[in-house]
């Protein structure tokens, strides 16, 4: 049965004109300028670091499929911040909340959802990569070559995008209750499905779809291919090998933990464990914290993207010394 209160859309011009009230961090106003100094240091900090690898791969001649994936990876990573942080900020330098529109509010859930499910299978695709390189070495370029690599990056953007569109018309074809607050810092899924004025669970089945689709199906594909490696490297003899091979896929490893880690703990649950105090917090660290620990992981563990850095920054010192 709906609840009271509930806000029928009978034509386009409704739903074109309705407004939301995102309270952000409203429950926290003595601590506002605090988090706001830290959200946007973090967010210039994620954005250079993103666009400096981004801008490395993109000025290396040769490059492997590893460092390709990563640059689309830096490039997704940029745009998610872009789609997520300055909201965030602009919710805390407004008292009360920030609004925004309908049609504002289905457009930040669909680059939303489409960015990350573009990573959730963009994951998938470099462990493949990583299973060829390591149990396949000697055909490795012959199975994963640079066109093989643009049609798996065209796919996962293609993919991605077409199950955010389904889960947003979705989620916006629902009667929403009058007071029309959403007590998030964005247009999260989970966040505008606890307005929705239904007390069923019809609304959650679009979300768990796209979270099989999105979440468990490129999950399945990365343990397989992991599962695979691990059954590879049982039969390495010689000495450094077996560790050789592993360092290859720590970086990989530490990226989809980290961001499997957080997506599966908002979205795989029912929408009666809803806490929005909680997932604020989580959706604070997973849309600003994860991004800016890419690039690091990557720098850090990665000799290849090291190296790229290293003859950027030559090139910059030439480029001033001349």
């Amino acid at each position: 049965m709906p609840c009271e209160g509930c806000m029928e859309r009978d034509n386009v011009s409704t739903g074109a004109t309705m407004e939301f009230l995102l309270l952000g961090f409203s429950e926290l106003l003595h601590l506002r300028v605090l988090l706001f100094l830290i959200l946007l240091i973090v967010h210039l900090v994620t954005l250079a670091g993103n666009m400096m690898i981004f801008m490395a791969m993109i000025m290396e001649p040769s490059r492997p499929p590893m460092l390709f994936f990563i640059c689309q990876l830096s490039a997704i990573e940029l745009c998610y911040t872009l789609v997520i942080v300055p909201k965030a900020l602009l919710s805390l330098v407004v008292a009360g909340g920030s609004t925004i529109s309908f049609l504002g509010c289905a457009a930040q859930m669909h680059l939303f959802v489409a960015l990350g499910g573009a990573e959730c299978f963009l994951l998938a695709a470099m462990s493949y990569d990583r299973y060829v390189a390591i149990c396949h070495p000697l055909r490795y370029a012959a199975l994963v070559g640079e066109g093989l690599c643009l049609r798996l990056a065209l796919l996962c953007s293609l993919a991605a995008s077409a199950v955010a569109l389904g889960l947003t018309v979705a989620v916006f074809r629902l009667p929403f209750c009058q007071s029309r607050r959403i007590n998030h810092f964005f247009c999260d899924v989970p966040a505008v499905l606890h307005l929705a004025c239904t007390q069923s669970y019809t609304p959650e089945l679009s979300l768990l779809a796209a979270c099989v689709l999105l979440l468990l199906l490129p999950f399945l594909l990365i343990l397989a291919s992991y599962a695979r490696i691990a059954a590879a490297l049982l039969h390495v003899t010689f000495p450094g090998g077996r560790g050789k091979a592993v360092s290859t896929c720590i970086s990989h490893l530490a990226i989809t933990l980290l961001h499997y880690g957080c997506a599966t703990f908002i979205y795989i649950r029912p929408k009666s464990s809803y806490s929005p105090a909680r997932d604020k917090v989580v959706s604070l660290v997973y849309t600003n914290i994860t991004p800016l620990m890419y690039p690091l992981i990557y720098s850090l563990r990665n000799k290849e993207i090291r190296g790229v850095l290293r003859k950027m920054l030559r090139r910059k010192k030439t480029a001033q010394v001349n």
